[in-house]
């Protein structure tokens, strides 16, 4: 593992207690971060907290990213606890059930846009006040392949992703003179169990556009998000990184 320096810095991932999520915490732990895992499942989040073997450096708060006062309630104990936050992973997300778009229940359509782009945003402005004043932050999204081609049957998962995208591009330079950069990357299919929320049909269709042959590795995703998430990372911002594979090449 490359080793990158996280020492003294403070960081929150959303949706943290498994998959991607709980990869990237990992990785910053390891890289010297002290860490806040938030997740609305409060049994996987405490097994997750306990795979860290305890300790002050890792905290946990249960959150629901789609109501703005959790998220609030979350900032202010996390940033009790860690005595700020330097660094926000923006993961939490779901993929929704796969239909067509006419076929597509409006309720789960705004469930998804819920989780997956109103998430980011509440914790992106409760968050970057807090990195403004300090003069320093490093912000990474969570997106998708599917925000950059659309994804079919996946109307919402795609749409909330595009939107994740263009909020890391409008952040980004909003930012951009404050010592604060905004990033997101853009993975095809991860191994993780957002995998069982998808029809076989879907998950071969994914499978086929990725030149590797293979679907990424949570570890390859935490790789690229704690480079993203350090100070070596200094003249990117609102710029969107490439995971997928060689199927995306722009």
């Amino acid at each position: 593992m490359n080793q990158i320096d996280l020492t003294q810095r403070r960081a929150v991932i959303t949706g943290a207690a498994r998959g991607i999520g709980l990869a990237i915490a990992r990785r910053l732990h390891a890289s010297g971060a002290v860490i806040a895992l938030w997740d609305v499942d409060a049994a996987a989040l405490e097994q997750a907290a306990a795979s860290f073997n305890g300790g002050p450096s890792v905290t946990t708060a249960t959150v629901d990213v789609t109501q703005r006062p959790s998220v609030e309630a979350a900032v202010r104990t996390s940033t009790a606890a860690l005595g700020g936050i330097d660094i926000l992973v923006n993961n939490a997300g779901i993929a929704g059930a796969n239909a067509t778009t006419w076929e597509t229940n409006p309720e789960e359509w705004r469930r998804v846009l819920a989780i997956n782009l109103d998430g980011p945003f509440h914790c992106c402005s409760c968050i970057v006040p807090g990195m403004i004043e300090r003069g320093y932050g490093r912000i990474v999204n969570i997106a998708s392949i599917a925000g950059k081609e659309g994804n079919p049957n996946a109307a919402h998962y795609s749409a909330s992703k595009a939107g994740v995208i263009a909020l890391t591009k409008s952040l980004g330079k909003e930012l951009a003179t404050r010592g604060i950069s905004v990033n997101c990357i853009t993975p095809a299919v991860i191994e993780t169990d957002i995998l069982k929320q998808l029809t076989p049909q879907h998950i071969e269709y994914m499978l086929s556009k990725i030149p590797m042959g293979r679907f990424g590795r949570v570890e390859e995703a935490a790789a690229m998000v704690a480079w993203l998430a350090s100070e070596d990372c200094s003249f990117s911002t609102g710029a969107v990184f490439d995971l997928s594979g060689g199927r995306a090449t722009y």
